[in-house]
């Protein structure tokens, strides 16, 4: 069943592990909005596909805001205040997805995060995500907050070793994922992208991860 179905219903939740919970529809609201921001951060950082330090080209198209952001190179994962491509800092957050993330992180029992990076996906019909941990940050108490903008996706949530069981879960536009605490390293991944069209993000899906990637003050 699709999701968008049901637009006009009242945001609610769905629990999906200890420590981590599914916001449905808590971003449908502001997506027009988050939508405009994401343009604005891609005219300053354009989107990409990464490299991995092993050659391998992602499918997924990325870029970054905060003052910290996600990248690579050939010695491995990092958080850089650079845009590599650019040589500028990457884009500061822009209001409209601080005051998202931190209505979301309330919300998913998480009030004292400050996150200073969102990595930005922009996948296209086929583009997916493989199983892995969110582990380059320096403080792993801080939870992740996951906006899922556009078409939907699935999504596989296992748990601390690759070979846990996944429970693969349907996201739709404006769904938002929070994990922290006991799942915050649980293994995690978006499956290949099936072809659509949305009326905000045409033939594509977006994503907003929100982390805390710089030591809390």
């Amino acid at each position: 069943m699709m999701l968008d179905l049901f637009a006009d219903a009242e945001p609610w939740q769905e629990p999906l592990a200890s420590g981590a919970v599914i916001l449905r529809r808590f971003a449908f609201r502001e997506a027009p909005s988050l939508i405009e921001a994401i343009a604005a951060v891609a005219a300053q950082s354009p989107f990409r596909q990464m490299v991995t330090p092993g050659g391998y080209t992602m499918s997924v198209a990325m870029t970054n805001c905060g003052q910290l952001g996600w990248t690579t190179d050939q010695h491995g994962y990092l958080y850089s205040p650079v845009d590599p491509l650019t040589g500028r800092r990457w884009p500061p957050l822009p209001e409209v997805f601080t005051s998202l993330c931190h209505r979301a992180a309330i919300a998913a029992g998480y009030a004292d995060f400050q996150p200073d990076a969102c990595l930005i996906n922009r996948y296209a019909p086929g583009s997916k995500l493989s199983l892995h941990q969110d582990k380059d940050e320096p403080d792993l108490r801080a939870p992740i907050v996951s906006v899922s903008l556009g078409l939907p996706a699935i999504f596989q949530f296992g748990g601390l070793r690759r070979n846990d069981p996944l429970k693969r879960l349907l996201l739709e536009h404006g769904d938002v994922v929070v994990w922290g605490g006991e799942s915050r390293l649980f293994y995690h991944g978006i499956q290949p992208l099936k072809a659509g069209f949305h009326p905000l993000t045409a033939d594509c899906r977006y994503n907003l991860t929100f982390r805390q990637a710089g030591k809390k003050e």
